[in-house]
């Protein structure tokens, strides 16, 4: 550990994927709401960012289907997973910051997302951090409920052997705040991704009341060791 690392009380920092770790969400949406178009449904942006952000593919493609009667075969999610690879491939790029905080963190830390692990396993690798994650990467494809429930969070802190109130989750949607506050983990909200910028979706995220909102990912190693405890930092 270099001596100018920051120390915090804090046992476990698990780190949301998208749009936490990589700036994936704008490429996600695009595909996705192609994908529903091609099934004759437009939805506008604004409405599918509220709806699905933050969400795993199980749970999306069931409000498709129950608020607008979009039925996503086998086939036609292989085909915008396939889609959406591509795109991964030609166009994600990491948060700006991540190597600076990720070297600036004296604890532990994994990966928690509601993304599929292929999905999550390419998006760091394409962008140059799979190596400092592995083997700690989690899926909602390993519990029973995806985001806005606890379990995945929970499954991470029991596989990493840290209590849920000793950990601190880094999350963007309000799906996965809502996920950590049920864990009874201590939550940050990262905002600095591109598709978190809009006046509406950060209000919402200060009426969910995270302990903290930040825009600059370097930053996060001084916003943990000033969370102490319980304390909110303002």
């Amino acid at each position: 550990m270099r001596e100018d690392h920051i120390t915090s009380p804090i046992g476990l920092v698990i780190f949301d994927c998208d749009g936490v770790l990589v700036d994936s969400e704008p490429l996600s949406m695009r595909v996705l709401l192609e994908t529903i178009a091609e099934n004759g449904i437009e939805i506008e942006s604004d409405t599918a960012y509220e709806l699905f952000l933050g969400r795993s593919l199980t749970t999306i493609t069931a409000l498709l289907q129950d608020c607008f009667a979009v039925d996503l075969d086998e086939a036609a999610l292989e085909r915008m997973r396939q889609r959406l690879y591509a795109v991964f491939r030609a166009e994600l790029r990491c948060i700006d910051g991540l190597s600076a905080a990720l070297d600036g963190l004296s604890v532990p830390y994994c990966v928690a997302s509601s993304s599929q692990p292929e999905r999550i396993r390419l998006s760091l690798e394409v962008t140059g951090v799979l190596a400092r994650f592995e083997p700690h990467i989690f899926s909602a494809s390993m519990v029973a409920r995806g985001k806005p429930a606890p379990d995945l969070f929970l499954h991470a802190a029991r596989a990493m052997g840290v209590e849920p109130k000793r950990c601190v989750v880094v999350e963007d949607s309000p799906a996965g705040l809502e996920a950590a506050r049920r864990a009874g983990m201590r939550v940050l909200c990262f905002a600095g991704a591109s598709h978190a910028t809009g006046k509406a979706h950060r209000d919402l995220l200060r009426r969910l009341e995270p302990d903290l909102i930040f825009d600059k990912m370097d930053g996060l190693p001084w916003h943990l060791a000033g969370l102490g405890g319980t304390q909110k930092v303002s």
